[in-house]
C-alpha cells in the first residue's frame, strides 16, 4: 500500500468509490426523511439534534475514507473487503436512524459506526507497514481510531439527555482532533483535485436526495386527493427546483482544489463540509415538509414550514461563502452576495410562498455574482 502521487494527473473517483456514496447516501435519505417526520409532527428540537448527531456519524466516517483513499487507495483485493465492510457498516446506521432520531436509541447507529471506523484500521496498519516515511502518521491515525471508538461503545451506558449529549460532543470533538494529531510532523499525500472532486460528486448526490424526497412528497399530496391546491404544489415544485439547481450552480461557481495547500487550511474546509452536505440534504427534508403543509398534514404552523426550508438554505449559502468565495478574495459585490442572499432567503419565510420566493431570490444571487464576475468588478 504505497502512497498515491498527489501530483498524479488525470486522478479522478474510482468506481468502488461511487459505489461508496451511493451505499452512504441510503443513510443520508433515512436521516433526512426522520428529519421531515420530526418536525412536521412539531418535534423539531428533538428532531434536529437526533438528525445533526446521526449526520455527523455518517459524514465523519465517509470524510475519513475519502482523504484515506486519496492517499492510498491500491483498489486489491484487501483493500476492496474493508471498504465493503465501511459499507455495510453504513446500512447499520442506516437501519438504526429511525430509533435514534425518534426514540433516542443510539445503539444500531453506534454499532454500524463502530463498523465503519474500525474497518479503517487495517487500513492504516497496513499503510504504516508500505509507507515508512508516514508510518508514524498512520499509526497514530489506527491508535486515535480504536480509542475514540470504545468511547462511543461506553457512551451507550449514559442516560439520556444531557450526559448523552454532553458525551456525544466530547466525543465528536476527539474524533475532529484526530487527523490534527495523526497529520503533525508531515502530512499524508492526498491529491488535491481527488479530493475536490469526492466532495463535489457526494454534494450532488445529496442534492439528487433532495430532489427525490421533494418529489415523493408532491407526489404522494397528489395521489391523496385531499384538495390541495395544484398551483400551490406547482410553485413549491418549481420553486424547490430553483433551490437546489442554483445550489448546485453556487456550489461549483469556484474551483476548490486550489484552496486546499495546507493542512489547517484542508481540515477546515472538510470540516466544514459537515454544514454543507447537512444541509443540503434537510432542504429535501424541509421541501417535503412544505408539501404536507400544503396537504394539512403537518402539526406546525406557516412560518415554521417556511423556515424548515430557509433555515438549511441560508445554512449552506453562509458556509459556501465562507469555504469558496471568501478566500478566493472576490471583490466586495461578489464576495457579499452569499450573506445578503441568506438574509433574502430568511425573510423569505414571512412570505406567502416561501420555497418559490427562495429559489427566486438565489436565481437573483446567481445573476449578480456573475454579471459582477464577468463584467470586472468581482475581482479585487
Amino acid at each position: 500500500m504505497n502512497p498515491r502521487d498527489p501530483a498524479e494527473s488525470h486522478r479522478a473517483a474510482t468506481p468502488l468509490e461511487l459505489l461508496f456514496d451511493l451505499v452512504f447516501v441510503v443513510a443520508v435519505a433515512q436521516a433526512a426523511a426522520r428529519l421531515h417526520h420530526a418536525v412536521a409532527e412539531d418535534h423539531v428540537g428533538s428532531g434536529v439534534a437526533g438528525y445533526l448527531m446521526v449526520f455527523f456519524a455518517i459524514w465523519w466516517a465517509w470524510m475519513n475514507f475519502t482523504w484515506f483513499a486519496s492517499a492510498y487507495d491500491t483498489d486489491d483485493v484487501p483493500y476492496r473487503i474493508a471498504v465493503f465492510v465501511q459499507m455495510t457498516g453504513a446500512l447499520v446506521v442506516a437501519a438504526g436512524v429511525h430509533r435514534a432520531v425518534d426514540e433516542k436509541d443510539f445503539g444500531m447507529v453506534t454499532l454500524g459506526y463502530v463498523i465503519m471506523r474500525l474497518a479503517a484500521v487495517p487500513q492504516w496498519l497496513r499503510a504504516a507497514r508500505s509507507d515508512p516515511e508516514h508510518r508514524r502518521n498512520c499509526l497514530r491515525y489506527a491508535a486515535g481510531i480504536i480509542v475514540v471508538q470504545i468511547g462511543w461503545v461506553l457512551r451507550l451506558l449514559l442516560p439520556d439527555g444531557a450526559p448523552a449529549i454532553t458525551g456525544f460532543l466530547v466525543l465528536a470533538l476527539a474524533e475532529l482532533a484526530v487527523p490534527a494529531f495523526a497529520e503533525r510532523g508531515g502530512a499524508t499525500t492526498w491529491h488535491p483535485h481527488h479530493i475536490a472532486e469526492r466532495y463535489g460528486l457526494f454534494t450532488i448526490i445529496v442534492l439528487g436526495e433532495s430532489i427525490l424526497s421533494a418529489t415523493v412528497a408532491v407526489q404522494g399530496a397528489m395521489d391523496a386527493d385531499d384538495g390541495v391546491g395544484i398551483g400551490h404544489l406547482a410553485t413549491t415544485a418549481i420553486g424547490g427546483l430553483l433551490i437546489v439547481f442554483t445550489l448546485w450552480w453556487l456550489y461549483f461557481s469556484k474551483p476548490a482544489a486550489e484552496l486546499l495547500t495546507s493542512i489547517p487550511r484542508s481540515l477546515r474546509w472538510g470540516y466544514g463540509h459537515y454544514l454543507v452536505f447537512a444541509s443540503a440534504a434537510a432542504v429535501g427534508a424541509g421541501l417535503a415538509v412544505s408539501v404536507d403543509q400544503a396537504a394539512h398534514k403537518t402539526h406546525i404552523g406557516d412560518l415554521a414550514a417556511g423556515f424548515a426550508v430557509t433555515v438549511p438554505v441560508a445554512v449552506f449559502l453562509v458556509t459556501l461563502w465562507l469555504l469558496h468565495l471568501q478566500p478566493h478574495h472576490a471583490g466586495r459585490v461578489h464576495a457579499w452576495v452569499g450573506p445578503v442572499a441568506a438574509v433574502l432567503v430568511l425573510g423569505a419565510s414571512f412570505t406567502g410562498e416561501p420555497v418559490l420566493v427562495t429559489g427566486l431570490v438565489l436565481v437573483a444571487a446567481i445573476v449578480v455574482g456573475e454579471y459582477t464576475r464577468r463584467d470586472g468588478r468581482g475581482v479585487g
